[in-house]
C-alpha cells in the first residue's frame, strides 16, 4: 500500500477529528456532543449526499453501466450476509450469526461519505450514481438477516410458535419490511436522490441555490459528525470483551475480504478507480444504525453488544483509517486511471 495514501487519509480533517473524539474518551475528557446534534448532522449528510447523487445521476443518465452497477450492489447485499452467516455459524448461534451477518451485509453511509471526501483529496473522479447503489444496499441485508434468523431458529421456539398460532406472522413481516425500506436513513437518502434528480432534470436553476447548503457546509459537517463518531466508537470498545477473539478477528478480516470481492465485481463491470473504491467500501462496510434498529425489533434473541460493538468499535475505525487507503491502492494497482 502506498504510504502517501495512508498519510493523506490520516492527515485529512475528518479523520483527525475522528481521532480527537477517540482520544477524548481514552484520556477521560468530559467532551460530549448534545444528543440532538449528531442526529441532525447525520440527517444533513444523508440529505446532501443524496441530493448531489441525484443531480449527477440526472446528468449521467440511466445507462447500462448505471443499471448494472446498481444490480451488482444489490446482489452483493444478498451475497455478503449469506456468506458471513455461514462462517459465523461455526462459533455462534443462529440468532447472533444472523444479526451480525445482516450488519456486515448492509452499509455504512458515513464510511461511504468519508471515502468520497478522500477521493476529492486525492483528486480522483467518481460518479454520482454510486449513491443509488448506497441507497439500495441497506434494506436487502436486513430482510436476509431476518430470514436467516427464522430459518435457524429451533422448531420448538415457543415465541415463534405462539406468533404463528395467533396469526401474527403477516403483521411481523409488514413491520420487518417497513423497517427495512422505510427506516429514516433509507427514506431520506432515496428521497433526496429523487429530489436531486428532479431538480437537475427539470429545474436546473435551483441547483445553484442549493450549492451553499450541499457543498460548502458539507466538509465541516462531516468533521463534526466524525468527532462524535470517534467518541461513540471509543465508548463501544469496552463492549468488545463480550465479542471474543473469533468476532474481533471477523470484524477486522471481513472488510478487506469483502472489499476484494467488490474489486473483482468492479473489474467485471469496468468501473473506474473512483467508482471502484466506492464499490469496495460499500462491500466492506458494516451498518451500525439501521440494521441494529431492525435487529432489536425483529431478532430480540440476538445480543446487541455483539453486532454493534464489532461494526462500530472495530470495523468502522478500520475502514476509515486503514481500509479506504488500502482499497484505493488496490484500485490503482488493477485499474488504470482514466
Amino acid at each position: 500500500m502506498q504510504s502517501s495514501l495512508v498519510l493523506q487519509n490520516l492527515l485529512s480533517a475528518p479523520v483527525l477529528f475522528f481521532f480527537l473524539g477517540i482520544l477524548g474518551v481514552l484520556v477521560g475528557s468530559d467532551l460530549e456532543i448534545p444528543s440532538p446534534l449528531p442526529k441532525l448532522f447525520s440527517l444533513y449528510l444523508l440529505l446532501a449526499i443524496g441530493f448531489k447523487g441525484g443531480m449527477e445521476l440526472a446528468q449521467s443518465g440511466l445507462g447500462p453501466q448505471v443499471l448494472l452497477t446498481v444490480a451488482a450492489a444489490v446482489a452483493m447485499s444478498l451475497l455478503v450476509p449469506l456468506s458471513s452467516f455461514l462462517f459465523l455459524r461455526l462459533r455462534l448461534d443462529g440468532y447472533n450469526a444472523a444479526a451480525i451477518a445482516a450488519s456486515y451485509g448492509s452499509i455504512s453511509a458515513v464510511t461511504f461519505i468519508t471515502a468520497e471526501s478522500f477521493l476529492n483529496v486525492v483528486e480522483v473522479n467518481f460518479d454520482g450514481f454510486m449513491v443509488a447503489a448506497l441507497a439500495l444496499m441497506e434494506s436487502p441485508a436486513i430482510v436476509v438477516g431476518v430470514i436467516l434468523a427464522r430459518l435457524s431458529a429451533p422448531t420448538e421456539d415457543a415465541e415463534i410458535a405462539a406468533d404463528q398460532q395467533n396469526g401474527g406472522g403477516n403483521l411481523r413481516w409488514r413491520e420487518i419490511l417497513q423497517e427495512a425500506f422505510l427506516n429514516g436513513s433509507v427514506y431520506l437518502l432515496i428521497g433526496s436522490l429523487v429530489i436531486g434528480y428532479v431538480v437537475a432534470a427539470f429545474s436546473p436553476a435551483g441547483l445553484a441555490k442549493m450549492d451553499p447548503f450541499t457543498e460548502k457546509l458539507f466538509y465541516g459537517a462531516l468533521c463534526f459528525f466524525l468527532l462524535d463518531m470517534g467518541i461513540v466508537a471509543a465508548q463501544r470498545l469496552r463492549d468488545l470483551k463480550q465479542a471474543g477473539a473469533f468476532l474481533i478477528g471477523f470484524s477486522l478480516l471481513a472488510p478487506p475480504l469483502h472489499a476484494l470481492l467488490g474489486l473483482l465485481v468492479s473489474l467485471l463491470l469496468g468501473l473506474g478507480q473512483g467508482n471502484t473504491l466506492l464499490f469496495m467500501v460499500l462491500c466492506a462496510s458494516a451498518s451500525y444504525i439501521a440494521v441494529p434498529a431492525a435487529m432489536r425489533m425483529t431478532v430480540p434473541q440476538a445480543n446487541p453488544s455483539l453486532y454493534i460493538s464489532t461494526a462500530l468499535g472495530l470495523t468502522f475505525p478500520f475502514n476509515v483509517v486503514i481500509g479506504i487507503p488500502l482499497y484505493m491502492a488496490l484500485s490503482r494497482q488493477f485499474i488504470p486511471l482514466g
